[in-house]
């Protein structure tokens, strides 16, 4: 069913587009979205820089692979991306192959797929809401991180717990009216107060003053969240 969603969304991509993202050829459907989604992959780079190499990465949901083997082009990281997704796990595999320093893992992050790897950096890249329990989830990748490793929950969107309703009926109206009314039932809303169980800060805020006004922010959140 995922698949065919992502084929109805325009969100199926050729060998060549996938090896060239998040830039892509002006005047797609999801140009502007990419455009977003370069800034924030940039923003998460810098952040990263700015730590002792080399690092261990996991991105879970990493789907075509992209925003892996654009982490994969730090040498002196090790990035591994895992997802369900057989098809664009495939693609993924054929398009990045020849990096060193990147591998793709089929299987879910709560399986013993991993066995006993431990990654000092753990991101969500708009994949947080295929899981029904943020809390539950959260759990799952703390338990894979080193001491003082960290969780980046990225492009992703929060609310607070009164709006939750009607996000769902949002989603419920997207999907139906795109033919796939039971896809709703596998997206899932996250709420601040999901946040709060755990040491979290919000590295980019969509609502704050300096991002409010600007017409081109990312209209996703950016969190966060440290093992102590």
């Amino acid at each position: 069913m995922y698949t065919q969603v992502r084929r109805a969304e325009k969100r199926m991509y050729t060998d060549e587009e996938v090896r060239n993202l998040p830039s892509i050829q002006r005047g797609h459907i999801h140009s502007t979205e990419w455009g977003t989604r370069k800034k924030s992959c940039e923003r998460f780079v810098s952040y990263l820089e700015k730590k002792q190499s080399p690092l261990s990465i996991l991105e879970v949901g990493c789907g075509n692979g992209w925003f892996s083997a654009q982490l994969a082009r730090n040498p002196s990281w090790k990035i591994t991306g895992i997802d369900i997704n057989t098809e664009e796990l495939i693609q993924a595999k054929r398009v990045f192959d020849g990096k060193s320093n990147l591998e793709f893992i089929e299987g879910d992050i709560r399986s013993t797929v991993l066995n006993e790897k431990k990654f000092d950096v753990i991101a969500f890249v708009s994949s947080i809401q295929y899981f029904p329990s943020l809390t539950d989830i959260v759990k799952t990748a703390l338990s894979f991180l080193k001491p003082g490793g960290e969780i980046h929950i990225i492009d992703t969107a929060f609310y607070p717990a009164s709006g939750i309703e009607m996000a769902r009926q949002r989603s419920k109206e997207y999907y139906k009216n795109i033919g796939f009314p039971e896809a709703a039932s596998w997206y899932y809303h996250h709420s601040f107060e999901d946040l709060e169980t755990f040491p979290s800060k919000i590295l980019y805020n969509p609502d704050s003053w300096t991002n409010k006004f600007n017409k081109n922010k990312n209209p996703f959140y950016w969190v966060r969240i440290k093992k102590s």
